[in-house]
């Protein structure tokens, strides 16, 4: 069992997420392959099958919900600088090649590099973890070797 880092924002979504499924979806689908069901031959019946697969799809990823929200560990950008290192739902600053970057470094479940929240698994943000202002960290990328040189820790 490993904790799934995540801000409190998040779990709210996976429970209106996990809500949403336990109490419009699965009962709709059930009624669907009911339907389908009472259509006859149901080896040639392709919207029972359809419903079956959405079924399987539904009730697990309701067990993935559930697994997500109770081993939730909540992170807060504003109690994270404490240590004046890099921590999960730490903001850095970096520059690399004379560019400087934002990232935020969150659980897996919110990455999103393209919006400059990258996960404490990938290895950009597993490789930061633990640094301080000033550390110089090298990354191996498929890109090549990159040197970034942390600027700021918020």
């Amino acid at each position: 069992m490993s904790l799934q880092y995540m801000t409190e924002e998040k779990k709210v979504q996976l429970k209106a997420e996990l809500k949403n499924l336990k109490e419009d979806k699965i009962p709709s689908l059930a009624k669907r392959i009911d339907e389908a069901r009472q259509m006859g031959d149901l080896s040639e019946n392709a919207e029972y099958h359809a419903a079956r697969e959405d079924m399987a799809w539904a009730q697990t990823r309701v067990k993935e919900l559930e697994y997500l929200i109770d081993n939730a560990e909540l992170i807060s950008s504003s109690s994270n600088n404490t240590t004046g290192r890099v921590s999960v739902g730490s903001t850095i600053v970096v520059s690399v090649k004379g560019v400087q970057k934002t990232y935020t470094i969150v659980g897996a479940q919110e990455a999103d590099p393209l919006n400059g929240k990258i996960s404490n698994e990938s290895p950009l943000g597993s490789a930061f973890l633990g640094c301080a202002k000033g550390d110089t960290v090298k990354i191996d990328l498929p890109a090549g070797t990159q040197e970034y040189r942390i600027e700021d820790i918020r």
